[in-house]
Formats: structure tokens, sequence, C-alpha cells
């Protein structure tokens, strides 16, 4: 009878796992029990393949609750910009309350607090310049400060993206503290414990056990400490310390009575903004760990795109010399010296700009009907960014690094609507602005004054003649294998000024 009853049990959960719960949705793969379509996911990106008849546009995407994949650009295009406000929502995630303490900061949160914090933060990114002469005049101190470190280590083997990271750090933590890492010991060594936050995504979040224990329950309950709950817990306490510290000082050091005089960063901002309304009556809205939160998804924002793509674009050019040529000689052409390059040079340079080119789950908020399928409230969408930039039909051969797809007969820039690496709709990048900014003015300057080439090792063979060999190292690794996470490895090339 208890067998009876055990295979009753176990066949009706199948039913509901395999049948019930998708019936009304659309069609998509097989999901398994507990784990749904995890182990179908192929990685690196896209997650899903675009059928080549081109109706591959949705599929069903299967944890414990359905969500939908929005294939293509089109029906993109038809869900998150031309209903916005459908799509506004995110699902919920246990990883929040581990890493953050809750639904704050503005990546994860929804409803008002998502509304008012987006607002106030694309204001006041404003106010500070994003957009403007002054956040550009910032990037090109950056600029000039990793001038003078690369022209130290000239015609000799150096390591790139070291010295980029603490001049992109310093735009954002200009922007949200006030000042940057200067070469003083004690910022320097701020900057070195700060490289353990940096570093942190890319370590331990894109490993495979982290990636099943953020999306699995089950897997996160059973996985070692050490594999999930530390390194999660290590990054808070690391990251929040850093936070918590600035916002400290900030309390010592500004008038909170003075709330009329102007501001000189983000953090003082908010704590003027946090002190008007408490002087309403509301407590709550702009509290200490909704600014800690803030701090984390801007830090990051203005950190991470903008990292990652430029070590990804010098990775590229050693690999694709050819490439590298084109750009000088457009660079020679239409720049002609070792000036710094400005915004105002954007439009005179298609091909570093397509150079450039090269290189989000959502929750419905109400009742909706997608391609037919009647959506219910709750249930959550995927927008496969990943897809569509890999789509064959939208992009040729797009395996192959070509930036001439981006340029059209008249070797002007194309506009590529379907080009959205900052993802689309409300929830779209709030930082999309400045990484845009920081890529232009860094790339653009960094190969307007040097050429990167490959690490050659010198051999002596026994007639004495030296022979030159590539690195055993090679040139630095396009392995984009990462679960989650896409980033490039630590690599080394010879850096030498162009005349």
């Amino acid at each position: 009878m208890f067998a009876v009853l055990l295979f009753s049990i176990f066949t009706i959960f199948l039913i509901y796992e395999f049948y019930w719960k998708r019936r009304n949705l659309p069609p998509g793969p097989c999901p398994i029990p507990i784990f749904g379509n995890l182990m179908s996911l192929k990685f690196p990106p896209p997650g899903y393949e675009v059928s080549k008849d081109g109706q591959n546009n949705m599929e069903t995407f299967t944890r414990f609750k359905p969500h939908i994949m929005i294939n293509t650009y089109e029906k993109i295009k038809e869900t998150f910009i031309r209903d916005p406000d459908t799509y506004v929502n995110k699902t919920k995630q246990s990883f929040n309350d581990l890493l953050r303490g809750g639904d704050f900061g503005v990546v994860n949160s929804n409803g008002e607090r998502w509304r008012d914090h987006r607002r106030f933060a694309l204001s006041t990114l404003r106010d500070f310049g994003l957009g403007k002469n002054l956040m550009r005049e910032r990037i090109l101190l950056e600029v000039q400060d990793i001038f003078s470190k690369f022209d130290s280590t000239i015609g000799s083997e150096t390591e790139i993206p070291p010295k980029f990271d603490v001049a992109i750090a310093n735009v954002i933590n200009q922007v949200l503290f006030g000042y940057r890492f200067d070469e003083t010991k004690t910022r320097q060594e701020e900057f070195e414990k700060l490289k353990i936050i940096i570093d942190a995504p890319v370590k331990s979040f894109g490993k495979l056990p982290f990636f099943l224990a953020m999306n699995v329950r089950f897997i996160e309950k059973i996985l070692p400490d050490s594999m999930y709950h530390r390194p999660a817990r290590e990054f808070r306490e690391s990251a929040f310390g850093f936070f918590k510290k600035q916002i400290d000082e900030h309390k010592k050091s500004v008038d909170l009575e003075d709330l009329g005089s102007e501001s000189s960063d983000y953090v003082e901002t908010y704590l003027k903004e946090q002190r008007k309304r408490e002087l309403e009556g509301d407590t709550e809205s702009f509290s200490d760990v909704q600014l800690a939160n803030m701090c984390l998804d801007l830090w990051f924002s203005g950190l991470a795109t903008t990292r990652n793509t430029i070590t990804w674009a010098i990775s590229y050019m050693l690999h694709y010399p050819d490439v590298q040529q084109k750009v000088h000689e457009e660079l020679n052409k239409v720049i002609g010296s070792d000036r710094l390059i400005t915004t105002a040079d954007k439009n005179d340079l298609p091909y570093m700009n397509a150079f450039i080119n090269v290189r989000g789950d959502i929750l419905f908020k109400k009742n909706t009907v997608i391609n037919g399928y009647r959506i219910p409230e709750g249930t959550g969408v995927v927008a496969q960014i990943s897809t569509v930039m890999n789509d064959e039909s939208i992009f040729p051969d797009h395996k192959s690094f070509k930036p001439e797809r981006f340029i059209d007969d008249q070797g002007r820039l194309k506009k590529v609507e379907e080009l959205i690496p900052f993802s689309t709709g409300k929830r779209q990048r709030l930082g999309e602005g400045l990484a845009r900014m920081e890529l232009f003015l860094f790339i653009s300057n960094f190969f307007n004054r040097y050429q990167v080439q490959k690490v050659f090792r010198r051999l002596m063979n026994k007639d004495c003649f030296f022979k030159v060999l590539p690195s055993k190292d090679g040139p630095p690794s396009l392995n984009k294998s990462s679960v989650s996470l896409v980033a490039p490895r630590m690599f080394s090339a010879v850096v030498n000024k162009r005349k």
C-alpha cells in the first residue's frame, strides 16, 4: 500500500513538473526535476541558439517557476521596449538576502524603492557631469595617469589589466566618494584591499557550483560552506565594510543642516536627501543599508563593464594585428598627433567605434499575452541578449572578429539597432552612459599613443645566435567558458610608443 502511495505521489509530481505547470506556456526544452533546464544551458553564451527558420523566438526555461526566454530582437522590442511597464519588476532571489540583507539597491529591487532610487541616481549622475565636459575631464585625467604608467615600461613586457584597474576605479570612486586612489601609500593600500572586491565575481561567483546554488535551493543547502556561503560572506564583509567606512566619514564631514549647499559626490547628495526626508517624517525610504547597496550597484556598474571590455579589446588586438593597423591608420589620418582624443572626435573615428562595438531576468508585473500565449502575473521573462548578439541573420559570421561589419559602404559607422550590450527597456544598465564614455576615451587614447605586441622570448642556441620565439604563454586567452561571467585572464604584452 505504501509503495502504491509513493508511486502515485511520484507520478503526480512528474505530471506537474513536465506538463501541468507548462501546459499554457510557449514550447521549450524539457526540464528535469529540481534542476529545471539549468543543465541544458550552453556555456559560453548564447544559452539558446536561434533556429534557422526564425521560429524559435521564445521558449520556456524552468527552474522552480517557469521563465520565458525571448530569443529574437523583434520579440524583445515588442515586449521590453513597446510595453516596458509590464516588464519592470525582477524575480526575487535568495542570493539577495545572503549578499545584500534583502532587496536593496536598484539592480535587484522592485516597486517604489526601485523607481525612487533609480530616478535619484540618474539625476545625481547628471548633476555630476555624466555626458558633459566635467566627466570627460575626469576620465582624461585618468588617461594621462595610465600614460605615465605605460611610458615607464616602454619596450618591455608588462601586465596590461592592472594599469587600467586603478584608472577605471578612480572614475567611479570620485563620483561616489569624491576622491581618487592617488600615489600616496594610504590610498594605494586601500586600493589593494579593494582588489579583493573587484576580483571576487570572477574568482568565486562565476564558478559552476556557485551558479547552481544561486538557482537551485537544494544545491544551496548541501553545498559546503567554502564553496558558496563563505565566498559570499567574505565579499559582503569586504565590500560593505569599505562602503560603510566611506558613509561614516561623510556623516562626520558633511553639514547636514545646510541642505541647500552644493554636494561634491553621490554619498553627500544621498545623505542630504536622507536628512530632508527624515525632517518630513520619512525614515525608511533613504536608509543607510539602501545607500550601501546603491554604492555596490553604482560601483560595479561603473567598473565591471568598462574593465572587461577594455581588457578584451586589447586581447583581441594582440590576436588580430591587422585590425590594430587599421585603427592606427584611421588615427593617423584623423588625429595625426599625440594630443588627447576627446568625445568631440568620436563621430570622426568610425573604425575605432566599430572596433569597440565588437566586443537580465525580468518579472511580469501583470497578466499579459506574448505570441498568443496568455502569461500569468509573476512569470519570469528573460531578454536573451547573448542570443541576439550571436544571431547570424543580424551579425553574419559573428564568431569572427570583424569591426568592418559595423561600417557602411561610405565608410561611416552603421547604426545597428540590435546591438544592445547594456540590455534594453526600463531595466537597462544604470551606468551605460558613463561606461560608453570611458570605453571610447580610454581605448582610443591608448591606441593613439601605443602599439601592443605579443610577448616573445629570446633564446641563445649552440652557435651563439639569438632566436626569437613566441612566449610559452602565447597571446592572452580568448576562452569565454566561465559559467555566468565572461572576463579575460591576466595577460602581458610589449607596449611601444607610436611615432
